[in-house]
């Protein structure tokens, strides 16, 4: 790993996986050269040959025929030549929206900077070097600091910026990006998550046009409709082969993800802050932050990046504490109880549960509500005790005397309109003066942009973890942000509203997760509405969906898997019919499909014959057995030969054992003869399936692959063990 600088104008960032080259021309214009494969040297190969052309700017630049409006600018902005999009754009005193910025210097830091009020990757036990770039608008006072941070042997480099006020006007920042990158002229495909509530994960996947293509959230949270990432690849890139260029942002607010294609086919890609939604007022001498963006690069396909995104979440963002922790198994109450919860209903449930092996029971909404529905009591947090008499520690104390750990929900956002909290204080929640403020899910939102609302939050979960009686806690938000707006905020500042939100937000986060840092915190958004690397940095796992199908759970896990490492997800096993789809799949099918994540049981334990106990038990046995090596096994989807296949495999990581599920979706004889190739095995290992004892060379499995008989149901799952001999 090395930044290292060639005759003052070239920085060469590397690693043994990956290469970022820019060059100073003129020594005022920061340009990009390359990022890819790993190079031993750069001698600036692949420049443009520019040619005269007619209606173009003309510009003080040694590079003859230059145009501004395709140079690959490292951090671009508009108004001088360049009319592709901007990276930044600033607004100054005088309402000119200009800004002319010039590189001025660039050094090596030996650290991973840390950011004022946003989480960030750090560098753990990694190497970890930052190149810092200076470039600076003395007319309009103000410096911008770029920094790349490259960490050891993975194609991954972190990107933000720094923005600075150092004249005496007040400057507003109406577009702040987090990552701009130049891309040469060739095909690409373009790949994101799209989806919604009970549907998140879906992958779309469409070759790039002429123009700019976008995705977006403008809800307040990253959202389930798009997810915080895109990809950028070769139309012939598969799982494992082809290039790939991803895409995230360390963020859980207002985002947006955009690329173009210029006349000549060159590619400018950015992700950053959703501009439509923002705008934030610079102060003389005040500075802004940007969100962290993660640029990955593979050249071994899909499963190449994901396995760089696990690495990097599950080493240098999750907290460490809980990033090599077996999770415990759990039991939730919700769709066994919903609001109706009570004493006996919980005592009789976490029996049966203990008994089959489930170690942590989590009560879920319905514990504060006067009544059984969601119109009621949201921030008060007052347990009814003519629900649970003795109240939340005489729940804990019950669940903790069978020998299990102990959960609670909260919503710590949210807040009824029929609420002794909201009739107290109705100016806390998000709500503009004079307008009816809009309800969802029967609710409104705290203004978390507020220091006395965030106190009151803190010392409301204070309340219930300072005495040592809940283990864990299911962090929910089940609506997006309307009315967006602080009475607090002076007018010229009601554009800074979201951002604020979500940096409230992380305080309330970061005091909880310091104070108590032995609690284990899932984060949940109607499930994955606000599943993004940022609630990593505080939560090191998420509940994925809200569907819990055993059909649908595959692909928004097979969605979810491009990012995220297993133990960023949480998977259960709930009741058939599905509460959700009305589908019914077997017992061994659903857990075939939550066994490889954070696995949980999510139904009424009284409706289970007694032969689906012992199952449930058995199935709890084997994971416990499992769970160990497969804590830091590598997971990977294996191309499936069809489309009515879906394949993932688990490889330990010294690939001496592995674990591949197939799931069948339909019974379809079109589809009866495909072979299944599997991936990151060693090919000089033998390997023996553990049920019949069959045995198959590593490049066996790799180059041929396994077949599997045709099922006759619908959604059927083969499940196969397999250890080196």
């Amino acid at each position: 790993m090395s930044i290292t600088f060639h005759h003052n104008n070239i920085v060469h960032i590397k690693n043994s996986a990956i290469s970022y080259v820019m060059e100073v021309v003129d020594g005022k214009y920061l340009v990009n050269r390359y990022f890819g494969k790993s190079l031993r040297e750069y001698r600036l190969s692949g420049i443009p040959h520019y040619f005269k052309r007619v209606y173009n700017t003309e510009h003080d630049c040694s590079i003859e025929n230059v145009s501004f409006d395709d140079f690959p600018f490292e951090y671009p902005v508009r108004g001088f030549g360049d009319y592709r999009i901007p990276a930044i754009t600033v607004t100054q005193q005088n309402g000119i929206e200009f800004i002319n910025p010039i590189f001025k210097s660039w050094k090596i830091l030996s650290e991973k900077p840390q950011l004022d009020g946003l989480p960030s990757t750090f560098a753990g036990n990694s190497k970890v070097e930052t190149l810092e770039i200076l470039c600076e608008d003395k007319q309009a006072g103000l410096q911008i600091f770029l920094y790349y941070s490259i960490f050891d042997d993975k194609g991954i480099i972190t990107r933000h910026q720094k923005i600075v006020n150092t004249g005496n006007q007040t400057l507003k920042l109406q577009n702040v990006q987090s990552l701009s990158l130049e891309l040469p002229a060739q095909d690409y495909d373009f790949l994101s998550l799209f989806g919604t509530h009970a549907k998140e994960a879906n992958i779309n996947r469409f070759p790039i046009h002429y123009g700019i293509q976008k995705i977006e959230s403008a809800r307040g949270s990253s959202s389930p409709q798009h997810q915080p990432f895109f990809a950028l690849m070769s139309p012939q890139t598969t799982e494992n082969i082809g290039e790939v260029y991803g895409f995230h942002l360390v963020y859980s607010g207002n985002f947006m993800a955009q690329v173009e294609k210029d006349q000549f086919g060159n590619i400018r890609a950015q992700i950053g802050l959703n501009k439509d939604e923002f705008c934030w007022t610079l102060s003389a001498g005040q500075s802004f932050t940007t969100p962290e963006a993660i640029l990955n690069y593979s050249c071994n396909g899909l499963n190449g990046m994901s396995q760089n995104f696990h690495w990097l979440y599950k080493n240098h963002l999750m907290p460490k504490r809980f990033s090599d922790k077996i999770r415990p198994i759990l039991l939730n109450s919700w769709e066994s109880m919903y609001y109706d919860v009570s004493l006996d209903k919980i005592d009789v449930q976490s029996s049966i549960a203990q008994k089959l092996g489930i170690e942590l029971f989590v009560l879920d909404d319905g514990w504060f509500r006067k009544e059984n529905n969601s119109y009621s009591s949201m921030g008060d947090w007052v347990c009814n005790e003519n629900k649970l008499a003795g109240g939340i520690k005489k729940v804990a104390e019950l669940i903790h005397s069978k020998g299990m750990q102990f959960g609670l929900w909260f919503e710590p956002e949210a807040i009824s309109e029929n609420s002794d909290l909201y009739r107290t204080h109705p100016d806390w929640a998000l709500h503009i003066p004079n307008y009816k403020p809009t309800k969802g899910r029967h609710e409104y939102l705290l203004d978390l942009s507020r220091k006395d609302v965030q106190n009151f939050i803190i010392q409301t979960l204070d309340l219930y973890l300072k005495n040592n009686l809940i283990d864990y806690i299911k962090w929910d938000m089940n609506r997006p942000l309307t009315d967006v707006n602080s009475i607090l905020i002076d007018t010229e500042r009601k554009g800074e509203v979201s951002h604020r939100y979500v940096l409230g937000l992380y305080k309330v986060l970061d005091t909880i997760t310091k104070k108590y840092p032995d609690v284990l915190i899932e984060g949940c958004s109607s499930g994955g509405a606000r599943f993004d690397p940022a609630m990593l940095y505080y939560v090191p796992q998420n509940w994925t969906s809200d569907n819990t199908d055993a059909f649908d759970r595959v692909g928004i896990q097979f969605g979810y898997s491009l990012l995220y490492p297993p133990i960023a997800m949480g998977a259960h096993v709930s009741i058939t019919p599905n509460h959700q789809t009305g589908r019914t799949t077997s017992l061994n099918t659903r857990y075939q499909v939550a066994k490889l994540f954070n696995l949980g049981y999510e139904l009424d334990l009284t409706k289970c014959t007694d032969e689906e106990q012992n199952e449930i038990a058995n199935q709890i046995k084997q994971h416990k057995i499992e769970r160990n090596w497969q804590l830091n096994a590598n997971l990977l989807r294996n191309d499936s030969p069809n489309e009515n296949y879906a394949v993932w495999s688990l490889v330990s990581e010294d690939k001496s054992q592995f674990e591949v599920v197939i799931f069948q979706k339909f019974h379809n004889p079109l589809f009866s003869h495909g072979k299944f190739k599997l991936y990151g095995l060693n090919p000089d290992f033998d390997y023996m399936n553990v049920d019949d004892k069959s045995v198959f060379g590593g490049d066996e499995l790799m180059q041929v692959g396994l077949t599997v008989p045709l099922i006759k149901e619908d959604f059927h799952t083969f499940s196969f063990k397999f250890v080196k001999i």
